[in-house]
């Protein structure tokens, strides 16, 4: 399974096998956890055989089950943490999925008490993903129509429309799809978070999926 696929065959899963993750593949994990931290500034960490984090009332009432592993997203607290959480979680997700697991993002249904999460002085948690073998591969969710995450001046280029089509398989939360692309004349593209909940997080997510899908080489952010 190449990245594209992965993001084409990925979605929440929030129940779990008793099957432990191979050695092999953790360290597959820890050494991308490791290059997001340093390309992204961020403290993300990855957490194994810890049923803590989501035995709790908020958990079970999120119909999560089963989980024993989970990335801990934080980093220094700024204006942009968020983004760049959902960018660089993101990666590690496409990149589990590629690996045959199974994941879901995760912003309050957990117990930030029982989860073992390292944040430093002057850092802040975002959020936390799930991992592990899903009981199920989940399901796809529903899109709202390209025309009404995207604005543009003109004929969409090809290049834009695959930028859309693989952000729109994108993960946001309670799938609200709270972003917006502009093309503008000089073939820049613009991003915006629209108001929603954790929808700067959404943000990251969906900017990555728009650069693997429209390719670094076609544009530029503005």
């Amino acid at each position: 399974m190449d990245v594209f696929e992965a993001m084409r065959a990925r979605h929440s899963v929030r129940k779990y096998m008793d099957k432990p993750i191979p050695a092999d593949v953790l360290a597959k994990l820890n050494e991308e956890v490791g290059a997001c931290n340093r390309e992204g500034n961020l403290h993300i960490q990855l957490v194994t055989d810890e049923p803590g984090a989501f035995d709790c009332a908020m958990a079970k009432y999120g119909s999560f089950s089963g989980v024993k592993n989970y990335f801990v997203l934080a980093g220094p607290d700024d204006e942009s943490l968020e983004e760049r959480a959902g960018y660089y979680g993101e990666k590690l997700v496409l990149l589990a999925q590629m690996l045959g697991l199974n994941t879901c993002w995760v912003g309050l249904t957990f117990s930030k008490k029982k989860a073992h999460i390292e944040v430093a002085p002057g850092e802040k948690l975002v959020m936390v993903i799930s991992l592990g073998y899903g009981a199920t591969q989940g399901t796809a969710h529903k899109d709202k129509p390209m025309e009404k995450l995207c604005r543009t001046e003109g004929e969409i280029p090809d290049w834009f429309r695959r930028g859309m089509e693989y952000a729109m398989l994108a993960p946001t939360a309670i799938n609200q799809q709270k972003f917006c692309f502009t093309l503008a004349s000089d073939g820049k593209v613009k991003a915006e978070a629209l108001k929603g909940p954790f929808s700067k997080v959404d943000l990251g997510i969906v900017k990555y999926h728009f650069e693997l899908g429209a390719g670094g080489k076609n544009f530029s952010w503005a």
